[in-house]
């Protein structure tokens, strides 16, 4: 495994970690401040932490302004982001914490598969082949056993 993959993996494990956290930190926030005031603080964050890495990475916002020339369409990341963490805000306290990522993780994978599959968004075409069906149909299985109490 090259130096690059390792890294991938191993920050890819780690937001695994940080989303289920999130989660539940988030779903505290929002039982105390409401759902839709947590996710617009936590936006609010989050702004503040991704220009704060720009700034000691970059030096520089220019990269900020390069992606208000881009396609519309390439702006879809930040507006599911808000979805995504108002989904689990307000899933989190209500079916749980496990239940809530593994739904989340279980729709990211089914979509990341066809993404993968068809090449949408320009990415290089990946074959949906048996392994790949058999772990989306178990991770599903295993989210609709985590919603059970």
């Amino acid at each position: 495994m090259s130096g690059g993959t390792a890294l991938a993996v191993v920050l890819s494990v780690s937001a695994g970690f940080a989303g289920s956290v999130q989660a539940a930190v988030l779903g505290r926030l929002g039982d105390r401040v409401g759902t839709v005031e947590a996710v617009g603080f936590s936006t609010l964050v989050a702004g503040a932490t991704g220009i704060a890495v720009l700034l000691v990475a970059r030096r520089s916002l220019h990269g900020v302004s390069t992606s208000f020339h881009q396609p519309l369409w390439l702006w879809l990341g930040g507006i599911l982001s808000a979805f995504i963490v108002l989904s689990i805000t307000f899933a989190a306290p209500k079916i749980g914490v496990a239940a809530a990522i593994g739904l989340v993780i279980t729709g990211n994978l089914i979509v990341a598969a066809a993404i993968d599959r068809f090449g949408w968004f320009g990415l290089d075409q990946i074959p949906m082949r048996w392994p790949r069906v058999l772990g989306i149909v178990l991770l599903a299985a295993g989210a609709a056993l985590s919603l059970k109490k």
